[in-house]
């Protein structure tokens, strides 16, 4: 058995980590996992052509770096997303408020819209987390 001969092997010397393996260490389900890769898109554990998870070393550590800031830290997911992008030198965010800026420029009601909609999700992604949480207990 496959797992067997990872298991002999201690954490630090492992290559690439199976989702349960991150459960395991994390003391998180699977499926929180998985959501939290639609969430944030700097975590893309590989895939075998069978479509199993193998997490490298960085995305433990990136998994772990979430779980502080939305565990520890209380950030909501919209939050901890922007914290990271900020930390690993914006990418991509400086569009995403590029993009703000010409609505808001255009018109007081597509600004508007543009900010409730932010708000929504923002609530969402706080609801989101909450339940989460009320999940692991």
């Amino acid at each position: 058995m496959p797992s067997t001969a990872m298991a002999a092997q201690t954490d630090s010397e492992k290559e690439f980590y199976r989702i349960g393996d991150v459960a395991k260490i994390t003391n998180l389900k699977p499926f929180v996992l998985r959501y939290w890769e639609t969430e944030f898109p700097m975590l893309e554990p590989m895939k075998t052509p069978a479509g199993h998870r193998l997490y490298r070393q960085e995305d433990l550590e990136l998994v772990l770096r979430i779980k502080r800031l939305l565990y520890d830290e209380g950030f909501t997911i919209a939050g901890a997303r922007r914290h990271l992008r900020e930390q690993n030198g914006g990418e991509g965010e400086t569009t995403g408020a590029a993009a703000g800026s010409g609505v808001a420029s255009e018109g007081g009601a597509s600004a508007a819209q543009t900010l409730s909609r932010k708000m929504l999700l923002d609530l969402r992604d706080s609801l989101r987390a909450f339940l989460t949480l009320l999940e692991r207990k």
